[in-house]
């Protein structure tokens, strides 16, 4: 049986060592640009070195961190050639933990054969965790969450479209339709926030485009089981090792189809 809480300590620990201590306190040294517009710093990467040493006395399998994998992008194959696989995202919302903000959380996620069967996202500015089990429900600090139906009138949903990375047709046609709903903000820039935001009821529906595997296997997990959907934009299956992209996730079912028929058609 797979030790939930064992896991939950080892975030918890991690984010006490390396990541909270360098809140608010980075040095110009401590933060560089891996990549145009992404950015690392310290604590993400000792974060992601405890995490993934330690993960390994929970289940033994290959971990696929967000900062291994940027050094070395062949880890990924992980996902399709073993039956068990770690992610980790040692500092998700790297930009704004950076800014000071506490929009950031540290997250991991066990996959089997493909499918993400356990996730967690720890909030640690808010002393908060949120854990799934495929087949167990979703619960924060011990208490388990049900997302409830959204409204079915468009002017009454709330959103977000993350357009950074959208095609131009495609963050215009999201563009003419937002003034369709109530709100569409442009999302926390951190998935551990987003996710959290959405099955908790906070809103209705997210787009993403890209779906790194780090990003989404967590809070997809923890909305399907706290009762919410995660697709494609073309009805498809989301799983952790696909490399394409698009990823639309609502409250239910009738709210998916009706934000997918305006923001996507």
């Amino acid at each position: 049986m797979l030790d939930v809480d064992a896991v939950t300590e080892i975030l918890r620990e991690a984010a006490e060592a390396a990541v909270l201590p360098r809140f608010r306190s980075l040095s110009e040294g401590e933060v560089e640009e891996k990549a145009p517009g992404e950015l690392v710093t310290v604590a993400d990467r000792e974060a992601e070195e405890l995490i993934s040493a330690r993960l390994q006395d929970v289940v033994a399998a290959p971990v696929v961190g967000e900062e291994a994998a940027s050094d070395d992008p062949g880890l990924l194959r992980a996902l399709h050639r073993e039956p068990v696989v770690w992610l980790v995202d040692p500092v998700d919302g790297t930009r704004n933990f950076v800014r000071g903000d506490t929009g950031f959380a540290v997250m991991a996620a066990l996959v089997h054969h493909g499918e993400t069967v356990a996730a967690w996202i720890l909030r640690p500015t808010e002393n908060r965790v949120y854990v799934a089990e495929r087949g167990s429900g979703t619960w924060r600090d011990g208490v388990r969450v049900h997302r409830s139906p959204a409204p079915t009138d468009p002017a009454r949903l709330r959103g977000a479209v993350l357009t950074r990375f959208l095609d131009p047709a495609v963050r215009r046609r999201a563009e003419e339709a937002a003034p369709r709903f109530a709100s569409v903000g442009p999302g926390a820039h951190c998935a551990g926030v987003d996710y959290p935001r959405l099955f908790e009821g906070g809103q209705d529906f997210v787009l993403f485009h890209r779906t790194l595997p780090w990003d989404h296997a967590p809070g997809t997990l923890m909305l399907t089981e706290a009762g919410g959907v995660c697709l494609r934009p073309d009805g498809g299956e989301y799983r952790p090792g696909d490399d394409t992209v698009g990823l639309l996730n609502a409250s239910d079912g009738e709210c998916w189809k009706t934000v997918r028929s305006l923001l996507v058609g």
